[in-house]
């Protein structure tokens, strides 16, 4: 199994923007250009890209850190769930996001590892700098 780390800047923003893109369902959906059921309560199912991704909330605190069980579709039934981290520190105009994305299948790392730019780091800059979002197919 993997652990994919990944620490991303977002030039003038806040933490408060950052955590509703990804915890608020319509700008999750927009983001992603893919149905996506979230809420902000702990112990919720949440699903991304019409169930392609589904899991669990695990632990948030409001605009500073996601805590979830996280797995594809296209896992191997006897792949465990992943443990997904995300977390916001507000740094002057900016915010340093730290993402932890832990008992990744090996199978899977590259993937992911690029997908998490592609469809949320990379749109999530062009929405906070007012750009349209391109983002490749699935």
């Amino acid at each position: 199994m993997a652990t994919i780390i990944q620490k991303v800047v977002f030039k003038n923003t806040n933490r408060e923007t950052l955590y509703k893109l990804y915890m608020d369902p319509k700008m999750h959906s927009m983001i992603v250009d893919g149905p996506v059921e979230i809420s902000e309560k702990a112990d919720s199912n949440f699903s991304a890209f019409g169930g392609y991704i589904t899991g669990k909330n695990l632990q948030l605190v409001k605009n500073q850190l996601i805590v979830q069980l996280w797995r594809g579709s296209d896992w191997e039934k006897n792949d465990p769930d992943s443990a997904f981290l995300l977390s916001f520190e507000q740094k002057g105009n900016d915010v340093m996001m730290n993402m932890i994305h832990a008992n990744v299948p090996d199978y899977k790392e590259k993937g992911l590892d690029k997908g998490w730019y592609d469809h949320y780091w990379n749109p999530w800059k062009q929405y906070i700098a007012g750009q349209p979002i391109t983002r490749p197919k699935m």
